[in-house]
């Protein structure tokens, strides 16, 4: 009988100091997701003003008719069917995805095979001497590039010049000033600036690959392109997901590099949602239309990028 009340004054000791203990881990964990809060309660703060409520703002005011100043009418729906019914709109929507071949998909393609060449070059400094050069596009802002390329795609340009010493002077035009060739000289600028980011990425991506799956192919026999299908593509899909959401995202809201060239012109052949946006709520006062192409802006940006994420992280883990 005394043994029995023993072993149960034991286990009550143990319960009791078991629980003491946790009484201080639970403090220390109640103490630090408080002071997690407290370190994220500044940025949240900030994106809350500056970020979610411009948004809500934004979905407010595309429902109604509102020249910014006076007061504003109730429409509904109506601002967003003249965003699908407007040609001129819907035109613009078409035109940002068509600079999604020249800001994304060209950068990125082009951008893994010069990557896999700077990896073949045996000197280090050559190939940090490249990745630089390849690099400094990204850090000129888009609106000196884009003026920069605007004097030289016009019809006296360097460009041009260039066609005549090759015997192509019938092919000289006003690059942005044609109305046919207008968009895709936009598209080559955006290219322009988003390749050396891709390179660098690229770069940074080949570098962690284990170096001896190409030796091992070429022991195999694998030729240059073999070896990239193969082994560089399946390792940079990260890298590559980095890319697509950052070039596509730039070519779907592209504002200055387009303002800075054509504005827009000539006619509406280079116009994007985000220089639409800027025309229509600061020149044509129609604020309401400009929240609603906005807000159409964004929710398609997220349906692209969205799914593509999806796409190569999927493959990834698999």
């Amino acid at each position: 009988m005394s043994t029995h009340l023993t072993n149960r004054r034991r286990a009550r000791s143990v319960s009791a100091s078991r629980a003491a203990d946790a009484l201080p881990a639970r403090g220390r964990s109640l103490s630090s997701t408080l002071a997690g809060w407290l370190f994220l309660l500044p940025g949240l703060a900030f994106y809350l003003v500056f970020v979610f409520w411009p948004i809500i703002q934004t979905a407010w005011y595309s429902f109604y008719d509102w020249n910014g100043i006076d007061a504003s009418t109730w429409v509904g729906v109506k601002n967003f069917v003249k965003v699908f019914t407007d040609p001129v709109l819907l035109g613009s929507i078409g035109h940002s995805f068509y600079l999604v071949i020249f800001f994304s998909l060209i950068p990125i393609v082009l951008g893994m095979i010069i990557a896999s060449l700077i990896r073949d070059i045996r000197a280090k400094a050559v190939s940090t001497f490249a990745q630089v050069c390849l690099f400094l596009p990204r850090v000129i802002p888009g609106a000196a590039a884009a003026v920069a390329w605007t004097w030289m795609l016009a019809q006296d340009g360097i460009v041009n010049q260039m066609l005549s010493a090759m015997g192509l002077g019938e092919h000289a035009t006003s690059w942005l000033g044609n109305q046919h060739t207008a968009l895709t000289s936009v598209g080559v600028i955006g290219f322009w600036l988003q390749l050396g980011f891709c390179i660098v990425l690229l770069s940074a991506g080949i570098g962690g690959i284990d170096k001896s799956l190409y030796e091992a192919a070429s022991i195999d026999g694998a030729g240059w392109w073999s070896q990239l299908w193969h082994i560089t593509l399946p390792g940079l899909r990260g890298q590559i997901a980095v890319c697509l959401t950052m070039t596509v995202v730039a070519a779907l809201a592209s504002f200055d590099v387009v303002f800075m060239a054509t504005q827009g012109g000539p006619g509406y052949s280079t116009m994007v949602p985000g220089v639409m946006v800027y025309r229509l709520a600061f020149t044509q006062n129609r604020v309401g239309l400009a929240s609603a192409l906005a807000l159409v802006l964004m929710v398609l940006v997220l349906l692209v990028v969205g799914p593509l994420q999806r796409l190569v992280q999927g493959k990834e883990e698999a």
